[in-house]
């Protein structure tokens, strides 16, 4: 089973992914792949749905951005600890767009060493891998209190601090 962290609490998964060849329900909360965003956007905007979007660490998000600014949920994908891009499609969709709905994190890599970069980077969602346990989880946005480089989360750095 997996857990899921929205905003350093642990919550009940309230969006579901459904799957690209699965007929979406009549209403409620769900996310699908990029592609089937593209496909059937028409359908999925219907009164009653809220859809996220679940975006590849390949793609631009600056490419996409029109096609989903108004989204409330934008998935992006972890697949592994080698490849960040994930985390800068977070700070373009947070400071270049300014995105206020929730940025999620998902895959492989979504585990606890991560989840204080994740959050400072602008994610405030996290599906943690099964063998995450969520306790601990949760202790991870408490293991730094300075920070070196600005960010997405607006912590005052240390050479501001050392600068007032």
């Amino acid at each position: 089973m997996t857990h899921l962290i929205r905003d350093q609490q642990l919550v009940e998964h309230d969006f579901p992914l459904l799957a690209d060849d699965a007929a979406p329900p009549a209403s409620g909360k769900l996310i699908v792949s990029l592609e089937r965003w593209r496909k059937d956007a028409a359908e999925l905007r219907s009164p009653g749905l809220e859809v996220g979007v679940r975006i590849p660490n390949t793609v631009n998000v600056e490419d996409i951005w029109a096609e989903i600014s108004d989204r409330p949920l934008i998935n992006l994908e972890f697949p592994g600890f080698a490849d960040g891009r994930a985390y800068s499609q977070a700070r373009v969709l947070r400071d270049r767009f300014g995105y206020r709905g929730e940025v999620r994190a998902s895959g492989g890599a979504v585990v606890r060493d991560q989840l204080h970069s994740m959050a400072r980077c602008g994610i405030n969602g996290f599906e943690l891998r099964p063998d995450q346990d969520p306790q601990v989880c949760l202790k991870a946005f408490e293991d730094f209190d300075l920070a070196y480089q600005p960010a997405a989360d607006g912590a005052l750095t240390v050479l501001r601090r050392r600068a007032s």
